[in-house]
């Protein structure tokens, strides 16, 4: 049985969904103290959190059995991504589940801002009759700068279209297109900042977008502007914000998120042009719902099924059906040419050639990474963490892909680079037919990518094959398949043999002290057919 930890509110339709079919234990913590976090999270296999639980890079550590940390809301900036990804930890996340709340909540702080409600509300509830102290704005023919025209700020747009405002954006991930479907016109963050009466923010956290709103460009805003965030407090540098405001330079400032949660202290609750809310954006009742069981749904199905859904750190989304039946082979691809070169790993490189080329293939390079690394003493690879194993030991990883291929509707090459020394092994996935290897460096041939080998690059002369059939067959050692490659009459060949029993260091000592054999090595696949490329 698996054992689920949930540190921060769920809804009870998400925890049932958990429970149900009793295959899971689901602990409920809410509130706990980080030290006690520590202590108690090496006993899971599953955390679930929402933005309350800071899962740093300290509690990953801890938690030696973590196989998946799932974040019941969009953003993930509490979790240390990186730290999870170095140790092979699945990060999920509901992406979708709370942007029509997100959006809402936004139009409700920039009308609110605008019709001046909360202060005049106040006013009344005070005995007093002020109108014209309240007199506001209209949305109609403003100028809205939506920054960040993802799924919120695309939500957004739709509704400021309905009040007749100007659209105008920025957005550098969002294709040119997508930006007009949505009725706005995308410009430079400076421009933006300069001609918008209403700023809405809803970009994601990172290193590049902290403090996005910055000092200088807060000084560029209109002196009637006004800022609204519902995306991450750290986007804004409050310190600026807070001179702006209480200087009056921009008119005000609607914000439902803090640098820092609680903002106790903060000098933004004395201000008299601002609005705040206590992180409410997802916090509808239909979001709280959607967003506790999509997410019970995806831990729980990568708990049982080993099915990925919503991952942020795994190369999964959208895999093309091209690519599935090729995920083995390039995995096998790896591993095999590993065992054929004796220094340190510098490069690899993995080719596509064919129909393969035109589709994403992210999983197969890790995948193909996975089988090299699953030969390196002390790795244990995995889809999450395989490219960070890989970078941490300064091997590069280069993908090239080739519409054109001779022979076959698809073939991968893996190249292994190593100082001078280079090896290459090719391979393909025939309909309905298991992993083919279909070459060895300069040779060419066609064996099942299946099993354990033994490998060897002789001088093209006579009674190799037998010379080697009878020595295995003294040692009691099964052939099983034979495949054969030379480069030219009277120069190089290869002899690959699919071997049933395990091939002694006697026997391939006694290969290489005969002066025709350049080359004599086995090479173990076998292991790779038990192991599940998605258990993490």
């Amino acid at each position: 049985m698996f054992k689920l930890l949930v540190t921060d509110p769920l809804s009870e339709e998400g925890l049932e969904m958990l429970r149900k079919g009793g295959q899971v234990q689901v602990d409920v913590r809410p509130n706990v103290p980080h030290e006690e976090l520590l202590n108690i999270i090496g006993d899971y296999d599953a955390l679930v959190i929402r933005s309350g639980t800071k899962v740093t890079a300290d509690v990953v550590e801890a938690g030696k059995n973590l196989k998946v940390i799932g974040r019941a809301g969009v953003g993930v900036d509490n979790v240390d991504v990186k730290a999870a990804t170095r140790r092979g930890i699945l990060v999920m996340n509901t992406p979708a589940a709370n942007i029509i709340s997100a959006a809402e909540h936004t139009m409700a702080m920039m009308l609110t801002l605008a019709r001046n409600i909360v202060w005049a509300d106040a006013s009344l509830k005070r005995g007093e009759w002020k109108r014209s102290k309240f007199t506001g704005i209209e949305l109609n023919g403003k100028t809205l700068g939506i920054i960040g025209l993802g799924r919120v700020g695309g939500e957004v747009a739709k509704r400021a279209k309905s009040f007749q405002m100007k659209l105008i954006g920025y957005d550098p991930y969002i294709p040119p297109e997508a930006a007009v479907k949505l009725g706005v016109r995308t410009m430079p963050l400076e421009q933006l900042v300069e001609e918008a009466d209403i700023i809405t923010i809803h970009a994601a956290l990172t290193p590049a977008t902290h403090h996005l709103i910055s000092r200088d460009l807060i000084a560029k805003m209109k002196p009637n502007a006004m800022i609204v965030n519902v995306a991450r407090g750290e986007l804004i540098d409050e310190e600026a914000l807070y001179e702006a405001l209480q200087q009056k330079r921009i008119a005000g400032a609607a914000l439902d998120v803090f640098e820092h949660e609680p903002p106790t202290g903060s000098k933004l609750l004395t201000l008299d042009n601002a609005v705040l809310t206590p992180h409410l954006g997802a916090s509808t009742k239909e979001a709280q719902e959607k967003v506790s069981v999509e997410m019970a749904e995806a831990v729980k199905m990568f708990l049982l099924d080993k099915k990925i859904t919503n991952a942020v750190n795994a190369p999964v989304r959208g895999m093309d059906p091209k690519v599935l039946p090729f995920i083995s082979v390039a995995e096998r691809l790896g591993a095999f040419a590993v065992q054929l070169i004796d220094a340190p790993v510098a490069k690899v490189q993995v080719t596509y050639s064919g129909d393969l080329a035109g589709v994403d293939t992210k999983m197969l390079t890790v995948s193909a990474l996975m089988g090299v690394l699953s030969n390196l003493s002390g790795e244990q690879p995995n889809i999450i963490n395989a490219e960070s194993i890989a970078r941490e030991k300064g091997i590069q990883i280069v993908e090239v892909k080739s519409e054109g291929s001779e022979r076959y509707v698809n073939m991968i090459s893996v190249s292994l680079h190593s100082g001078d020394a280079e090896r290459e092994v090719r391979g393909t996935a025939f309909p309905g037919s298991e992993p083919r290897l279909l070459g060895i460096d300069g040779f060419d041939l066609d064996m099942p990518l299946d099993g354990d080998f033994l490998l060897s690059i002789h001088a093209d002369v006579p009674g190799i094959v037998g010379r080697v059939g009878s020595l295995l067959g003294s040692r009691g050692i099964n052939i099983a398949r034979m495949g054969l490659g030379r480069e030219q009459k009277g120069g190089k060949a290869l002899l690959l043999i699919s071997i049933d029993n395990p091939v002694d260091s006697d026997v391939v000592k006694e290969m290489r002290s005969t002066k025709e054999f350049q080359e004599v090595r086995t090479v173990l696949l076998s292991k790779l057919g038990e192991r599940d490329y998605l258990q993490i």
